[in-house]
This record gives structure tokens, C-alpha cells and sequence, in this order.
């Protein structure tokens, strides 16, 4: 009951602010891991890492060449879903939330130094690691806990709506499923669709699952 209570507290304040500053550089971060999944998938099929942009519109591009090109396009909003899924899987399975802060905030300022090509994107991938090693180092489980809840919640909440929004909705948009439609066939509709469907399913059972866990200690 109380993992239940837990999770619709931080999905009602995580609604209830989605349109404030509160939560812009959760969703920047979100940005930063559908741009570094992209880039992540281009090194590891083989292909070069050419440019890497966050911005504070909310978005991002990358530049490559080389590469599986389905893989790589595939990989933006999958991956950046399953950084959110990871990061909330790991924090309700561990008693470690300090060690988990500090390793996502070690592995962003890493992939920010290699990879980041503008002064923004340096900027914000350095501070956003720094503050998370501040938090690891000066602030009790508890409080890391509720900081990669709450950060991996807006992660799963914003791919789907994004998912909709730039390939649905405004399906004439150059997205990821533009290029992959482009590049394989189908519509952007179909991939943006199965992308959807897949993202949502992900969703139910990462939740499902989180809730048949040992319930939460607050006190830790």
C-alpha cells in the first residue's frame, strides 16, 4: 500500500507541476537522454558521433555518420524510455539511491565531456551531473530516492505524450519516425503509433511490476 501511495503521490505532483519550472530540467534531462541514446546507438553499431545538441527549447539533435540507421533512429525514444524504466527499476530495488544518484550524475557529465559539441549542452550535462554528486554526497537515501523516482516518473510520463506530439499529432514534423519512414517505408504514423503502443506497455509493467516489490522504507 504504501508503494501505491508513493507512486500516485509523485505522478500527481509530477501532473500537478507539468507545466511549471519545477520540473524543466527533468524534462531537459529527458531531451539529454533521447539525444544520448541516439548517440550511444551510433557508437555502438559502428558509426561516428559528429554533433551533440541539447537546447533550452527542449530540443536536441545528433549528428552522425555510419551506423545502423534503424537502429540509431529507433533508439531516441526507446532509449530514453528505457533510461526512465532503469533508473526507477533500480531505485525502488535498491537501498543504494546515494550510489545510483552518483553514478547517474558520473555518467552524464562523462557522456556530456565526449560527446556535447555546444556550450549549452556542456553547460547543463556538467551542472546537472554535479548537482546529482552533491545530492549523493550531502543528502540521506530518502531524499535520493524521491529525486530518481520522481526524475525516471517524468522520464516514462514525457516519452509517450512526446511520441504523440512529434509523430501523431504533428505527424509532418521531420522526427525520428519521419526519417525512419523515409528510410524503411511505412508512415511516420505507423512508427510514431508502434512506438506509442510499445512505450505504454513498457510503462504498465515497469509500474506493475515496481509495486510487487517490498514496500518502500521511508525511513531508510
Amino acid at each position: 500500500m504504501k508503494q501505491l501511495f508513493y507512486l500516485l503521490l509523485l505522478v500527481g505532483l509530477i501532473v500537478y507541476f507539468w507545466q511549471s519550472p519545477v520540473l524543466y530540467p527533468f524534462k531537459l534531462l529527458v531531451v539529454f537522454f533521447h539525444e544520448s541514446s541516439h548517440a550511444i546507438a551510433t557508437l555502438l553499431t559502428g558509426g561516428r558521433v559528429e554533433e551533440f545538441v541539447i537546447n533550452p527549447q527542449q530540443g536536441g539533435h545528433v549528428l552522425s555518420l555510419g551506423g545502423n540507421r534503424f537502429i540509431t533512429l529507433t533508439a531516441g525514444y526507446l532509449g530514453s524510455l528505457l533510461w526512465g524504466v532503469v533508473i526507477y527499476s533500480a531505485s525502488v530495488k535498491s537501498r543504494y539511491d546515494k550510489v545510483l544518484t552518483a553514478l547517474l550524475g558520473i555518467s552524464i557529465i562523462l557522456m556530456t565531456v565526449l560527446m556535447s559539441s555546444d556550450r549549452f549542452s556542456w553547460f547543463f550535462g556538467l551542472a546537472s551531473g554535479a548537482i546529482m554528486l552533491l545530492f549523493a554526497r550531502y543528502l540521506p537515501n530518502k531524499y535520493n530516492d524521491f529525486f530518481l523516482r520522481l526524475l525516471a516518473l517524468t522520464n516514462m510520463l514525457y516519452v509517450p505524450l512526446d511520441i504523440y506530439s512529434d509523430t501523431i499529432s504533428r505527424s509532418h514534423l521531420r522526427s525520428d519516425a519521419y526519417m525512419l519512414a523515409e528510410y524503411t517505408g511505412g508512415s511516420t504514423i505507423f512508427w510514431g503509433g508502434l512506438w506509442l503502443i510499445l512505450s505504454l506497455i513498457v510503462i504498465f509493467y515497469c509500474l506493475k511490476w515496481s509495486l510487487t516489490c517490498n514496500e518502500l522504507d521511508l525511513k531508510r
